[in-house]
């Protein structure tokens, strides 16, 4: 028999996004009932951005200890021990799972039900023991790997990041198709641990990226070893597995041992019965409005599920804005967020707001880019690394409107950037800041002081100088 339990809000999805909400509404007080078909944590923890860092880091590890060389420090042979490697990531989750476990939230009050949910109707969620009518209902599904229709794919064995984690042995040959994100971080760690691998993508690799921030990426790519196709469009797999590809009228081969599918991601909706709750949806997530109220005014969608951006720190910030609006009543407008986004290949890629080109198209004239080089930075110098560089673009008026960040460790740079948006700070207050030396994070001051430097030292400030001099 069914139970029937009333709720204050319902929540379907434990992923980063849904566990916010009901940490939040519980510890408010209210009575929280959180669905989860698959693994408390979600995505993040379970599959995507907690096991590949932890990959990363060890494949990090191999690549420093070949290329200490320039600095003075040579090795032998390194061997990488890829069931440790595996140990290591799975270590992580297992060590970080606590916090989304299904007994702390269980502390904090929530009712949890380890079941798929579906809609009965507009104010009613069922699974295959309970059944919930709440006040309110938050979509947190999250995202799956996307499968395209490739003839062939559906008869040949794949990894997605979903299953990339389980291998216990090292892929000799490691085909990945798509040059996203994904597709880069994971191909250049495989390889760095000891794959051969080459990478396929339709268009140009981390397209979504700067093309010059992109151009650093692929070259230490190359340099590591990686085989890049771009261009490159997939007509049909054979088995091996064989992927059969066309570059304009040349058509290519290629084989390995192993093929992961890495084409992006699909918000997770299947098994809702949206539409029978008047939820309207399409191929890019539910529907919703910058309140992120859905075409039932009594849901919400969150995250990937939203189809406004498939990050995990943007679903913590759905989170927030739902348990405002929920809540407490508040106007928020998830439209006005500053999203940052990086990818975590070597040097990294970090970017919010608009790059040059958009920003170009939609501003023309009025706008102004600096570029400053880590090649000018004396951390970077120290270092031995200098690739990469820092992009600044701004109106002629000095609005800030987006920076894109190429280098070592540039996700952890472009932190204050995405304080400046957010904040509408000026780029006079950025000058204004005093940055430790020597840092790598001195490359955001500079940019922002090479605005100023046209009109600082212009024949008219040289002018005025000239007077003032005699007053001083």
């Amino acid at each position: 028999m069914t139970q029937t339990i009333p709720a204050d809000i319902a929540i379907i999805g434990a992923g980063s996004g849904g566990l916010s909400v009901a940490a939040g509404a519980a510890q408010l007080g209210l009575k929280v009932v959180l669905f989860e078909k698959g693994e408390m944590g979600g995505d993040c923890l379970n599959y995507g951005c907690v096991p590949s860092k932890a990959l990363i880091a060890a494949a990090s590890a191999a690549h420093a200890a070949r290329s200490g060389d320039p600095l003075g420090v040579s090795v032998g042979p390194v061997t990488v021990d890829f069931v440790r490697v595996m140990a290591h990531v799975h270590e992580t989750i297992r060590t970080i799972a606590p916090v989304d476990s299904q007994e702390r939230f269980e502390g904090l009050g929530v009712q949890v039900v380890r079941e798929a949910a579906r809609f009965l109707d507009a104010r009613t969620v069922a699974s295959e023991s309970v059944r919930v009518a709440a006040r309110k209902f938050v979509i947190a599904t999250g995202s799956r790997a996307s499968v395209p229709p490739i003839p062939g794919l559906e008869s040949t064995p794949y990894l997605t990041n979903e299953t990339v984690f389980e291998l216990t042995a090292l892929p000799e040959r490691l085909i990945v198709l798509g040059g996203g994100p994904i597709g880069v971080e994971l191909g250049q760690a495989f390889r760095r641990l000891g794959s051969e691998v080459v990478v396929v993508e339709a268009g140009d690799i981390l397209g979504r990226e700067d093309p010059e921030a992109a151009a650093v990426v692929r070259r230490q790519l190359l340099a590591d070893g990686v085989e890049l196709l771009q261009r490159h469009t997939v007509v049909r797999i054979e088995p091996g597995p064989v992927l059969v590809a066309k570059s304009g009228d040349d058509e290519v081969r290629i084989s390995g041992s192993h093929l992961l599918v890495a084409v992006g991601r699909t918000p997770s909706l299947e098994g809702l019965n949206l539409d029978v709750a008047g939820i309207a949806h399409d191929r890019q997530g539910v529907r919703t409005d910058r309140s992120l109220l859905t075409t039932n005014r009594r849901v919400f969608a969150i995250g990937d599920a939203a189809g406004r951006g498939q990050f995990t720190h943007l679903a913590g910030a759905h989170a927030s804005l739902v348990v405002r609006r929920a809540l407490f009543a508040l106007p928020v407008n998830a439209d006005a967020l500053q999203v940052p986004r990086v990818t975590y290949c070597d040097p990294e890629v970090a970017a919010i707001g608009l790059g040059e080109e958009e920003a170009r198209r939609r501003h023309g004239a009025d706008v102004r880019v600096q570029v400053f080089e880590f090649a000018e930075n004396d951390r970077a110098q120290a270092e031995g690394d200098v690739r990469g560089f820092g992009k600044l673009v701004t109106n002629a008026r000095g609005k800030i409107l987006g920076v894109t960040l190429v280098g070592r460790h540039a996700g952890d740079h472009i932190h204050l950037w995405t304080l400046a948006l957010a904040s509408g700070l000026k780029l006079s207050q950025m000058t204004g800041m005093i940055a430790p030396y020597p840092t790598r994070g001195e490359i955001n001051k500079r940019l922002a002081g090479q605005f100023f430097t046209p009109a600082l030292f212009s024949d008219r400030t040289r002018k005025l100088v000239s007077v003032l001099k005699h007053f001083a």
